[in-house]
């Protein structure tokens, strides 16, 4: 299964999905989410005294149920999405769910490169965009002959790109 999709000037990059074993323990780690509340409501209904340290424990069990989503999500259904634009690039993660904050970032001259990400006999990478002015690392880890084949498809077209821009001037 090829992990990215180039259409347009738009970069798909999809996360590969981890064991299913693994996704199911992840969501049920967001139990941590929804249990303290129902430890609060208990506490508060069943008992006389009131304690600040209750919203305390669950605030943090809150914070730990939303990382905990947050990864799962990423591990299922998480995507990158890098959209090519004259002059700058649009950054996006997509976590199924919800998304992150769109990053727009101004980039004149793009280069490309596979960085190694992981295990060195996993052999994988992650996609690295680069110029004077800023840099954008992809999360996404895809085998680095998919990479390579990722960094030459965006090289080719940007040198085509770059001459089309010759000729009409």
């Amino acid at each position: 299964m090829q992990q990215y999709n180039l259409s347009n000037n738009t970069l798909n990059l999809k996360v590969k999905k981890s064991p299913f074993l693994v996704r199911v323990v992840m969501f049920l780690a967001f139990s941590f989410f929804i249990a303290p509340l129902a430890g609060l409501i208990f506490a508060i209904s069943f008992t006389t005294v009131f304690n600040i340290g209750y919203f305390i424990v669950t605030g943090i069990f809150w914070i730990i149920g939303f990382y905990t989503l947050r990864v799962s999500l990423w591990n299922t259904y998480g995507e990158e999405n890098i959209q090519f634009l004259e002059n700058k690039i649009i950054y996006e993660a997509n976590y199924g769910w919800f998304k992150d904050g769109k990053k727009e970032i101004s980039i004149s001259n793009p280069n490309f490169y596979a960085l190694a990400a992981g295990y060195e006999e996993d052999k994988e990478g992650t996609l690295v965009i680069t110029s004077n002015e800023a840099e954008i690392d992809s999360v996404v880890k895809m085998p680095m002959t998919e990479v390579g084949e990722l960094v030459l498809l965006l090289e080719t077209i940007k040198n085509k790109s770059s001459l089309f821009l010759l000729e009409k001037i």
